[in-house]
């Protein structure tokens, strides 16, 4: 009886308790997507905590299981991303937002012929954050990329849109050759590329190899620095459909200040007091009337508020054998200059394709451009500084007469044309006919077989094909068209072709040995490319208004016709070894064969290696807190420059007579007959080679929340490749040399964070500087000192800007140094009432006699009291003394805000403006508002010259200004819509924002903009004249996933 009773009790116990259990078991599915981009993440790892794994995402980054109890909580893991954990409680559907990590030490980083986590790093290499990037609203991801990467300087000639960018990568190392680096897009090397081909939002990934054992692998073309473009793939997945889109406009930061209506003609009357009599003041009217009457400013007609666009529309997916991706963007940008311009159409298409032991892909991408109207700093004709632009917006005279329209007339009836080249600036900017079409199909296929799993064979082609067609045309109603011009009414249409191929051919041989990891690559590469340039150009056009359909009606000009080619050989070799993840070691060599040298200079040779001890995983790190990584870094290595012409190394002959240096034509009975003319070459001619070491340290304290890198680095360049000027005993006036070396050392510093990280709000942070002294170590025999002049206006031409001396840095300006404006205690009053200079005052390079007061005034440097040519001396300097750039990204709950600040500090800018526009020697021109301030017998405590008072033309500290600056360069604040409210939608993820680029400047710059640079060169930089202003960029736009 008992024991039947014992068995009731126990199982109405266990009747009792089995509801219990089923209640505590619960259904729990949901996504898993990206943060930002709203993406679903396919494999993300789920693990219960305290129960082991519960599954992995699916395609779709869906997931469902039972957890044992609504306590339990889930852990989240997917590589590159942080991890997070979640609580169950009550809820059956979970929807879990990922963000990545950038400071992961397990991210791969694209290096040379391969990837590697950037914990086994033994170069230096710099990764942008795209995320960032594509919150300014640019055009080409390289104009945003100042300021963003230690170590990189981007310099633009000024805002004109489609403008190429100036990028040099620690510092200048050849004199008068490209300094610019190589790119390298999917794969493909190319010199010389086009900033504004690529669309930001197609580019996944762009990284900066800057020492020698991360480029040396790129031997002849490395010296410059390499950057990796890696644009986008397709991922496997359910089809995503991804919308970016923004439109807003553009507008000018500041304008000039010019001389109002009354102190114009005040300043006329000043200059000339007997002919305003017969302009200004012939119907009776006073200086005192000008007061009332309106100014003009043309700066208000030549400049505009621009629309600016952007649309890009991608679809990608696949599955673990097949990734596909399509792409497409339509890009268009008003100048804020009338009549100016850009456009972009692009066309992408991806593919990848696995089997067994067999992957083969193929990436092409078609891009089509449109840059309309003139550059401002780069006229037709440079022989004088009135052929510019904005020489006739500051200088057209701000006040109309009654019965004239200045708006609408071509030309100012009261300027000079024999010694005023003014013309309506508004009419010349709307009908100029500027249009450059390009148009690029880059196309990369590869295909890698797989012998065993430590064993890979890849090898990979492409094309690089770039078609240019420049359309120029100049009607009557323009600076170079119109009657009184020397050609009339011309144009000319000129055909680029540059057309590259490649094949790679790469063994990858990869194996663990317990402690013991190598990575090896052998390869041997080959590159060509042909290049075609052809044009065609008439003057004096009887029927203007054909266009350009009537240049056979005109007087043919020479004909342009050019083809040359160039190719390379190489083989190379690297080797990655890796102890226990403690002990790194990287050693590659490269030989470069190219066609551009002979004999036995073809190939060069570039060796380097490096070594990284990861000190975090030593036994003596293990009981400390403090720090989650530490790893020391050492480098050396040799790379090369091959930016010379193809043909430098022979004689060339020339027969043509487009050239004043190279004319072929010479004079017999009064005609003018074919002859030829024979150049010099260089048959010993060989590459430019940089010796560059580095040291450096990174560093991850509390567990990678601030990560530090550190570098240190020295770059000796030899053997440069130098244009230099020959004796004229030699009868040719330039050869290619190799002579002279040059130096460049510096320091940079990067620290990033994540300061503030809570569930709904956080704060991550960056900040990177650097430092750079570079200096000549040799010139050519026996040469001191390397004089450069820019040939901007005829006036100046020869006069000398910039100085390279031994032991000196690059870029330093050279005139004299400007000490104020004579006054009359310096004069000895002549019994006519006239003045004479004192015998024991310096003169200012005019004669003693023909000096007045008010005239400027330099210092004597040898104390001979005659400024002359041994007076001058270093008045600036062309490059910063440090540069660098700080990122803020706040995130509260939905919403978004990014903030960055770019900076400049120590570096000079010549503003050649100055020189025209605080003059006043030349009738009727406007002047800059500054000028109102002039010496002049009432106003004698002035420092500003008197009009005609500037003395000889030449450079002084006058108008070297300090270049720095500090600019808030980007700001964007967005909003992500929660995925509930998106879902009835079908909508992955939606965000919406509003950014601004180039907010706010502080600089000492009286310019335009302080990030200009006109005639830029490793040996003339911070110079301006008639730049294009850089704008203001206001946009709205969404990013949607579907």
């Amino acid at each position: 009886m008992i024991l039947h009773l014992k068995t009731i009790v126990l199982g109405a116990t266990c009747l009792f308790q089995v509801p219990q259990l089923y209640a505590q078991k619960q259904q729990i599915s949901g996504i898993v997507t990206d943060i930002v981009t709203g993406k679903p993440l396919p494999g993300v790892s789920i693990l219960q905590k305290g129960s082991g794994t519960k599954g992995t995402t699916d395609l779709n980054g869906r997931f469902s299981f039972q957890v044992t109890n609504t306590s339990a909580v889930l852990i989240f893991r997917f590589i590159g991303y942080d991890e997070q954990e979640v609580a169950v409680k009550e809820a059956k559907v979970l929807q879990i937002k990922l963000g990545q990590t950038n400071k992961s030490l397990d991210e791969v980083v694209v290096i040379g012929y391969g990837e590697v986590q950037r914990k086994d790093l033994t170069g230096s290499v710099g990764s942008v954050n795209m995320q960032d990037i594509k919150k300014a609203p640019v055009g080409s991801a390289l104009e945003a990329l100042a300021g963003r990467v230690a170590g990189v300087q981007v310099t633009s000639e000024s805002g004109k849109p489609g403008s190429e960018m100036n990028i040099v990568i620690r510092g200048a190392n050849s004199l008068t050759q490209d300094n610019s680096p190589l790119y390298v897009i999917d794969g493909f090397p190319i010199e010389n590329a086009n900033s504004n081909v690529l669309n930001p939002d197609e580019i996944a990934s762009i990284e900066v190899l800057k020492d020698a054992s991360a480029t040396a692998i790129y031997g002849a073309r490395g010296a410059n620095g390499v950057i990796l473009i890696t644009t986008k793939k397709g991922e496997a997945g359910a089809p995503q459909i991804s919308y970016s889109g923004y439109i807003g406009s553009q507008q000018i930061i500041n304008s000039m200040d010019l001389m109002n209506g009354y102190e114009f003609v005040r300043l006329q009357a000043e200059r000339d007091p007997v002919g305003s009599q017969l302009t200004y003041f012939n119907d009776g009217k006073t200086l005192e009337d000008y007061r009332s009457v309106p100014s003009n400013d043309w700066q208000q007609h030549i400049f505009r508020d621009g629309v600016m666009h952007n649309h890009s529309l991608s679809v990608m997916g696949g599955n673990s054998n097949t990734k596909y991706s399509v792409s497409g963007n339509i890009f268009g940008q008003q100048g804020i200059i009338i009549n100016s311009g850009f456009d972009r159409k692009q066309g992408k298409i991806t593919l990848d394709q696995s089997f067994r032991k067999l992957k083969v892909g193929i990436n092409a991408m078609y891009t089509g451009t449109l840059t309309d109207g003139s550059n401002p700093a780069a006229p037709e004709s440079a022989f004088s500084a009135m052929n510019y632009l904005m020489y006739s917006v500051w200088g057209y005279r701000p006040i109309a007469f009654a019965d004239e329209d200045l708006l609408n007339d071509p030309t100012d009836d009261l300027a000079n044309p024999t010694n005023d080249y003014r013309f309506n600036p508004i009419l010349s900017a709307q009908n100029e006919l500027r249009k450059n079409y390009n148009n690029r199909l880059i196309v990369n296929g590869y295909a890698e077989y797989a012998f065993s799993p430590v064993l890979k064979l890849r090898i990979n082609g492409g094309i690089n094909n770039s078609d240019t067609r420049l359309d120029t045309y100049n009607n009557s109603r323009t600076r170079y068209g119109f009657a009184g011009s020397t050609n009339g009414v011309n144009g000319s249409i000129l055909y680029t072709q540059s057309n590259t191929w490649l094949n790679e051919n790469l063994l990858t041989y990869n194996k663990k040995f317990k402690d013991h990891s190598l990575n090896a690559v052998v390869g041997i590469t080959f590159q060509g490319n042909k290049y075609h340039r052809y044009g065609f150009s008439a003057i004096h056009l009887p029927n203007e208004i054909k266009g350009l359909a009537g240049l056979s009606e005109g007087v043919p000009q020479p004909v342009t016709s050019l083809q040359s080619e160039w190719s390379m050989l190489s083989y190379l070799g690297r080797v990655n070894y890796n102890y226990k993840s403690r002990y790194l070691l990287t050693a590659s060599f490269r030989a470069d064969g190219s066609s551009k040298f002979v004999g036995n200079n073809r190939y060069g040779y570039f060796p380097s290696a490096a070594f990284a001890w990861r000190l975090i995983n030593e036994p003596f790190m293990k009981n400390q807190q403090l720090f989650s990584d530490a790893k020391l870094r050492l480098g050396y290595g040799i790379t090369g420059n091959n930016r010379v012409s193809e043909y430098a190394s022979f004689s060339p002959v020339y027969f043509e007579n487009t050239s004043v240096s190279t004319n072929g034509y010479y004079s017999w009975g009064n005609e003018l007959l074919q002859g030829m003319y024979l150049g010099i070459g260089t048959p010993d001619l060989r590459w430019e080679s940089t010796a560059q070491r580095n040291a450096g340290i990174d560093l991850g304290l509390f567990k990678n929340r601030l990560m530090l890198t550190a570098d240190y680095y020295h770059k000796r360049t030899y053997d440069l490749l130098l244009y230099a000027a020959l004796p004229s005993t030699t009868g040719y006036s330039n050869a290619f040399k190799n002579i002279g070396e040059t130096s460049n050392k510096g320091i940079e510093l990067t620290l990033s964070g994540d300061i503030i990280q809570k569930a709904n709000f956080s704060w991550n942070s960056s900040f990177n500087i650097s430092f750079n002294r570079n200096k000549v170590i040799e010139l050519t025999e026996n040469q001191e000192s390397l004089t450069t002049a820019l040939a901007w206006d005829q006036d100046y031409r020869t006069t000398p800007l910039y100085i390279a001396k031994i032991n000196q840095p690059l870029g330093q300006m050279y005139g004299y140094l400007w000490d104020g404006v004579y006054q009359y205690e310096d004069f000895d009053q002549q019994p006519n009432g006239s003045y004479l200079l004192k015998q024991t005052v310096t003169t200012n390079g005019n004669t003693r006699s023909s000096i007045r007061p008010g005239d400027v005034r330099y210092k004597d440097l040898n104390g001979d009291l005659v400024v002359d040519n041994l007076d001058r001396t270093v008045i600036g300097r062309g490059y910063p003394i440090h540069q660098g750039g700080f990122a803020n990204t706040f995130k509260y709950k939905n919403f978004d805000l990014h903030l960055f600040f770019q900076w400049s500090y120590g570096n000079d800018i010549v503003n050649a403006n100055r020189l025209l526009f605080e003059n006043g020697s030349k009738a009727h021109l406007n002047q800059f508002a500054s000028y109102a301030d002039r010496w002049t017998p009432e106003n004698t405590s002035s420092t500003m010259p008197r009009v005609g008072g500037q003395g000889p033309n030449v450079y002084s500290t006058r108008i070297i200004e300090d270049g720095s600056y500090l600019r808030l360069k980007t700001g964007s604040i967005g909003y992500t819509f929660d995925k509930g409210v998106l879902d009835k939608w079908k909508i992955k993820s939606l965000r919406i924002y509003a950014s601004v680029q180039n907010i706010w400047t502080l600089t000492n710059y009286s310019g335009y903009d302080p990030e200009v640079a006109v005639y830029y060169s490793a040996l003339t930089p911070g110079f301006d004249y008639s730049s294009y202003p850089r704008p203001k960029t206001f946009v709205f736009g969404i990013n949607l996933n579907l």
